[in-house]
């Protein structure tokens, strides 16, 4: 993201951002969804799996308690939510790698893992950043490796539509329209293989699309 000094904390306003956890668990099933995107991802013992903006690490523990044979790493641009994310990982005594990043190019070799998560982070990017963050989030990925995303999408209905205007008010109308206009989904679509959306949830706040796509082995991005 080479705008990397524009990004939008969790909840816009950094004061906010020490209450991100409790805002997300009243206004939507965070664990259910949450839950839905570690199944459909089928991870195996030696897995690498990233969580890309990992945020206060919420999927990460959860996906790394499921699978405890796998490995984990977690990367985030936002200073004050990744000290969050390093208190809960101290009280879970898990061993997750977290790091901080500019924005710009990921911190990892090429074809480092095989799969890479990420839970309502591109619904704070511009579509230039969406973009970048996507050929970055390709080129980790390991051949044949899976992307899997949870975000808002189309909305479901005319109340999930007015629901949305919520996120939309706090973290900007340019970056969250992307995302019901559907072009975060043709930007998956331009650098991976074979999208599908897999299952959706409704939510106080907007509509919460899971989706899978897999890495152009061909692609030199």
């Amino acid at each position: 993201m080479t705008e990397s000094k524009n990004y939008i904390p969790a909840l816009k306003y950094d004061w906010l951002t020490k209450v991100y956890d409790p805002v997300l668990q009243f206004t939507m099933p965070e664990r259910e969804f949450k839950s839905a995107l570690i199944q459909q991802m089928k991870i195996k013992p030696n897995d690498r799996v990233l969580d890309f903006g990992c945020g206060s690490l919420t999927l990460s523990i959860m996906a790394a308690q499921k699978h405890p044979q796998a490995e984990f790493f977690g990367v985030d641009i936002d200073e004050k939510i990744i000290s969050i994310a390093k208190e809960k990982l101290s009280k879970a005594d898990m061993n997750i790698d977290v790091q901080q990043y500019d924005g710009n190019r990921l911190p990892y070799p090429d074809n480092s893992f095989d799969h890479v998560m990420s839970s309502l982070v591109f619904h704070h990017l511009t579509l230039k950043q969406k973009y970048f963050a996507l050929e970055e989030i390709h080129r980790v990925l390991k051949p044949s490796g899976q992307f899997h995303i949870a975000d808002f999408g189309k909305p479901a209905s005319i109340f999930q539509r007015i629901g949305f205007y919520s996120v939309q008010l706090l973290d900007g109308f340019q970056t969250t329209t992307d995302n019901i206009q559907n072009l975060l989904s043709n930007a998956i679509k331009e650098i991976f293989l074979g999208l599908e959306e897999t299952t959706h949830f409704k939510t106080m706040v907007g509509t919460v699309r899971l989706i899978k796509a897999t890495k152009k082995n061909n692609a030199i991005l």
